[in-house]
């Protein structure tokens, strides 16, 4: 399995003692049965043959392993854990249904009131003496999280993640490669950011990160997305469960639970979901998709700024 592997590249096997309690909070665990892929695992085989199952829990686990082996920093660490930690069922579909095509954050205003929530969470963060507006407000770690085209670990782990599951255009070399070519420069807005110190190992995660976009932007992924979000829009709208549902349930059950609907309509949706061909999907238009542009750091320079060919 590629995830194992790559878990153990980020040296998951020597976890640092301090994080073994946080991989046991409630709210996080939950993670494990959402998908990485937007609920495209229960989609039609005929559009998407994923390599293997991916979590955002698995997710959430690489990123916090990157931003701790580059970092040493607890604090930078457990934000980057928790960074996920509001993603609904279906994921990014859901940004979909709420017509956030853009930026796809539409689900990130949970993030506090589920981190406040978390009884267990708080407990050890006070036995630890951190506070909790610092988990909550990841976005103000760099290396976490930042603003496109850089490079931040949420953005590296989702293209080596996208990379085996999805677009399968990666090998374990690959992987190895790029994990062990990472490091932190301090970019041209006095920030701390995640770069490589080779041109090729950038060049190859630009690259990697251009294919991820084109499948993104690709007409039967969009169709697809869509499809999932029309389906959970009118399971809500039938009240067959309710938007705050989609942070409770894992994502298999709650599929099982609309299939099980007496629902024509709903039940025509889905098996067309579970069952679309490829040569049968329509032309859809979605304006402003996400651009999942990308522009790394070499040794502290832009790649796009070198004079390479």
């Amino acid at each position: 399995m590629y995830i194992k592997y790559y878990l153990e590249l980020l040296n998951y096997k020597n976890i640092p003692n301090f994080l073994i309690k946080y991989l046991k909070t409630p709210s996080l665990l939950r993670l494990k049965d959402v998908g990485y892929f937007c609920g495209m695992d229960y989609a039609s085989k005929n559009i998407y043959n994923f390599r293997e199952y991916i979590s955002r829990y698995d997710h959430s686990l690489s990123v916090c392993l990157i931003v701790y082996g580059l970092t040493d920093d607890k604090v930078s660490t457990l934000a980057g854990l928790f960074h996920d930690i509001s993603t609904p069922c279906f994921s990014h579909v859901i940004d979909y249904m709420n017509k956030d095509y853009q930026t796809q954050e539409s689900t990130e205003e949970y993030t506090e009131y589920i981190l406040k929530n978390d009884k267990y969470l708080i407990k050890c963060l006070k036995e630890d003496n951190i506070d909790l507006e610092d988990i909550i407000n990841f976005k103000k770690y760099t290396i976490v999280d930042n603003d496109r085209p850089k490079v931040c670990a949420d953005r590296i782990d989702g293209v080596i993640l996208s990379s085996i599951g999805w677009v399968k255009n990666i090998n374990k070399q690959d992987i190895s490669n790029i994990v062990n070519d990472m490091c932190i420069f301090t970019n041209e807005y006095n920030e701390k950011e995640i770069g490589f110190k080779t041109f090729d190992i950038a060049n190859m995660v630009l690259n990697l990160s251009k294919t991820i976009d084109i499948y993104c932007h690709s007409n039967e992924d969009n169709y697809m997305m869509e499809l999932l979000a029309q389906i959970t829009k009118l399971a809500i709208n039938k009240n067959y469960i309710t938007y705050d549902d989609l942070y409770i349930y894992n994502e298999k059950n709650l599929f099982s639970l609309l299939k099980k609907k007496n629902d024509d309509k709903l039940q025509k949706l889905i098996y067309e979901f579970e069952n679309k061909k490829l040569e049968d999907i329509p032309n859809i238009n979605i304006p402003n998709i996400k651009i999942r542009d990308l522009n790394p750091l070499v040794n502290g320079i832009r790649i796009k700024k070198m004079n390479y060919k």
